[in-house]
C-alpha cells in the first residue's frame, strides 16, 4: 500500500462497467451478487478525508456519537469512510441475497496520529460463498473482492502485510455500532470462570 491511509489507491474508476439504477431502491432490483455491488463502489465511491478526521477517535471522545451514512445515503453522495462502505456492503449484500452471510470485518490496527487525530479502526464487509471466506467493501480497495479465505485470520495476515500496519486484533461482528462490541466484551466476561 502506498499511504497507511484507509483512502482508496486510486481514484473511482469512472470507466467500470456496473448495473445503474436511478435509486438505491432501484439498485437493490438489479443487484444480485457482491460482483454487482463491488462494480458500483469502484465505479462511484470516494473517500472522504475530512470525514475520516471527524470520525476519529480522538473526535468521537471530544463529541460523541457521528452518525454513519446509510446504504442510501452513501448511494446518493457517493462518497464516505471505511465504516460508511462497510454498512453499505453488509446491508445491501443481506438486502439482495442474505445466503452470502454477509457481515463487518472490524481491524484494529497500532494506532496512527494524523493531525492531532488518532486513528486505529478499520471497516471491511465479509461474505461467505462455497465454504470460503470473501472481504469486500474495503474503502482501501474498493474494486477489489479479497478470496476466497479459508478463514479470516488468512485474509488478516495478508492484510497486515498489504497494508504495512500493524493488526492488534480484529472481529466480525453483525453490526458497525458499539453496542454490539461492547456486549459481545460483556458475554465474554461472564464466559470466563
Amino acid at each position: 500500500a502506498d499511504s497507511p491511509s484507509d483512502a482508496p489507491e486510486s481514484p473511482p474508476d469512472s470507466t467500470a462497467a456496473f448495473k445503474a439504477a436511478d435509486s438505491y431502491e432501484g439498485a437493490l432490483q438489479v443487484w444480485k451478487t457482491p460482483e454487482d455491488i463491488r462494480s458500483w463502489i469502484s465505479a462511484n465511491f470516494s473517500y472522504d478525508a475530512d470525514r475520516a478526521m471527524r470520525l476519529s477517535e480522538t473526535q468521537r471522545a471530544k463529541n460523541g456519537y457521528f452518525p454513519i451514512y446509510t446504504p442510501s445515503e452513501l448511494f446518493f453522495g457517493k462518497s464516505g469512510v471505511c465504516v460508511d462502505l462497510s454498512r453499505f456492503g453488509v446491508e445491501t449484500l443481506k438486502s439482495i441475497d442474505s445466503k452470502y452471510d454477509p457481515k463487518y470485518l472490524m481491524i484494529e490496527f497500532a494506532p496512527m496520529h494524523v493531525a492531532g487525530n488518532t486513528l486505529r479502526l478499520h471497516w471491511l464487509a465479509s461474505f461467505r460463498r462455497d465454504g470460503k471466506i470473501y472481504f469486500f467493501a474495503d474503502s482501501k480497495r474498493p474494486a477489489q473482492i479479497a478470496g476466497p479465505y479459508k478463514d479470516t485470520r488468512n485474509f488478516i495476515h495478508d492484510y497486515e502485510r498489504y497494508r504495512g500496519r500493524k493488526i492488534l486484533a480484529f472481529r466480525e461482528v453483525e453490526s458497525y455500532q458499539k453496542q454490539q462490541r461492547t456486549r459481545a466484551r460483556k458475554l465474554q466476561a461472564a464466559e470466563k470462570p
